[in-house]
């Protein structure tokens, strides 16, 4: 095998685009497996997408080989060209080591949030909202600027950490009404239990704005209208209801927007713009905001949600759209698509610490879907013309499906059935080896019949006898076997997907040449928050 790439960097815009054109060299021949999307995977038989060797090998792999797989981890008596494929993965993905964090960001003190800061909270989300309201508190003292604009607010945890914490003003923006109204009454409570235990009356209270930002001139315009407005108000929590409403007309004017801000001149109306997880084309427009507007100090993005980026070439709208936005990107000509995108979404982290059972439930649900798409080919044909989606709600009424059937009396206690573990006839995997069931009375055929009744319903087709599924279960079964290493393998590339759109959006802000300092780091513990690395620009 070739000796070991060496290690990309990005302090430079030069250093950054060779990283990318790396990248791009590197996909553009697994494009064909980028672009497929495994609902396909029996009616285009996408296991042919496989290299043969690979796939010979890979389907004889256990469950916990296949789930180390995205990580870059291989078996040594691999093939050499899978062996080479999954070591360019490694050194071709930005590093997520949080030590990163501490390199770029000198004497940071992460505080604990109190319980009830932290109320409502899993895990996940107090991990996240410690960590960015250190991170962001810091880099605004740094920049000078003191005002947070949480862009994509939800409900409003990180906007009440910054406020009640780190004594900052706040002004939250979420395009859901509810989510400011759920905002305010917590922040309410916060208020009065923070007022019982100091003397002092001013706490700073996150003002909360409803206003769809749909571009990045609407949110450099309501951010500078809602400073100004602010600017003029007592910090002592007074507008923190909702100002705008969800429709365009309400979006505050540029006109508007300047001649406050002409009126608050003597004033610091200096801002930066923090977002946790901001979806889709919104972390965009928050670069844009920050290039377009001198008032930005400084930004903090950790993007989320690749798949509903907007992307130029796919889409004929004008220039914001949400991929690409750097100069060098667009001239690469790189077609990313949806399930590319999509597939960005994926964990390495998350891989490797799922259990065997529930990879092969993931598996399993893969298998049904996929089966589920050649009765929709055969029997529903104009359905497939809109690409339905059975939804979140279909997925886990579908796992829980699958943990019935395996709890059931057909599964021996303490024995795991899956369709992964099968190869050739039907048969049912455990501990004491391999029983041959009958096809139409398996508990696998059941699990797929139970499976396409669910699914039709929710399509609002009517099931009727007419309809073999033993048929297609038939000529589906044999090839389950290969679902789990085709998956593997799309999610081996998705962390590079996202390595390229995050070093894309580096290289904008880099771009814009020397006035602007512009970095990527990972922030959070990637088991948690797979979506852990930060965008970070502050004017020099």
């Amino acid at each position: 095998m070739a000796a070991h790439p060496r290690r990309y960097s990005c302090e430079t815009a030069a250093e950054t685009l060779q990283w990318m054109n790396a990248i791009a060299d590197f996909i553009r021949p697994y494009k064909p497996l980028l672009d497929a999307h495994v609902v396909n995977f029996f009616k285009d038989r996408l296991w042919e997408l496989v290299d043969d060797q690979w796939m010979d090998c890979l389907r004889k792999e256990s469950v916990e080989a296949l789930l180390k797989l995205p990580s870059g981890s291989a078996q040594e008596y691999w093939p050499d060209s899978l062996k080479q494929f999954l070591c360019n993965l490694r050194f071709l993905v930005l590093p997520r080591e949080r030590e990163l964090m501490h390199q770029m960001l000198p004497n940071l003190h992460v505080a604990s949030l109190g319980t009830v800061l932290a109320q409502g909270m899993n895990l996940k989300k107090k991990h996240e909202v410690e960590i960015l309201a250190a991170v962001v508190s810091w880099i605004a003292h740094d920049s000078g600027a003191e005002t947070i604009i949480d862009v994509g607010s939800g409900q409003g945890y990180l906007a009440q950490a910054l406020s009640f914490q780190y004594q900052h003003p706040v002004i939250a923006i979420d395009a859901s009404l509810h989510h400011a109204n759920v905002t305010n009454a917590r922040a309410e409570r916060i208020k009065k239990h923070y007022a019982a235990k100091k003397s002092s009356p001013h706490l700073k209270v996150p003002r909360t704005i409803t206003c769809n930002i749909l571009s990045s001139e609407a949110l450099t315009d309501l951010s500078i209208t809602s400073l100004c407005e602010d600017n003029t108000e007592e910090s002592t929590g007074r507008g923190n209801k909702s100002e705008f409403g969800d429709s365009e007309s309400s979006k505050p004017s540029v006109a508007k927007a300047i001649n406050l801000y002409n009126k608050q001149q003597h004033s610091s109306a200096f801002f930066v713009l923090a977002g946790l997880h901001a979806c889709g084309d919104l972390s965009v427009n928050m670069l844009r905001s920050f290039v377009g507007c001198e008032h930005v100090r400084a930004l903090i993005g950790i993007g989320c949600c690749y798949n509903l980026l907007s992307e130029d070439c796919l889409e004929k709208t004008d220039n914001s759209c949400g991929f690409p936005i750097s100069n060098a990107a667009k001239l690469s000509s790189l077609v990313l698509g949806k399930n590319a995108r999509d597939l960005a979404c994926q964990s390495a982290e998350r891989w490797r610490i799922l259990t065997a059972d529930a990879a092969l439930q993931n598996f399993d649900v893969h298998a049904l879907r996929a089966a589920f798409q050649l009765v929709l080919d055969k029997y529903f044909p104009e359905i497939l013309v809109s690409s339905p989606s059975i939804g979140r709600q279909g997925k886990a009424l579908r796992r829980q499906q699958c943990r019935r059937l395996r709890e059931s009396e057909l599964c021996c206690k303490d024995d795991r059935c899956s369709f992964f573990e099968v190869s050739g006839k039907l048969s049912y995997s455990n501990a004491k080896g391999c029983q041959e069931f009958d096809v139409e009375g398996s508990n696998n055929y059941l699990l797929f019949k139970e499976f396409c009744k669910s699914g039709l319903t929710r399509l609002g087709c009517m099931f009727s006898e007419d309809i073999d599924l033993l048929e297609i279960w038939k000529e589906a079964q044999p090839y389950t076997e290969f679902i789990g290493p085709f998956w593997a393998l799309r999610a081996a590339l998705g962390p590079l997907v996202e390595s390229y759109i995050l070093l894309h959006r580096l290289l904008f802000l880099q771009e814009q040449g020397n006035s602007v300092e512009a970095f990527l780091f990972p922030i959070f513990d990637p088991t948690l928050s797979p979506r852990n690395i930060a965008v970070i620009a502050r004017r020099k």
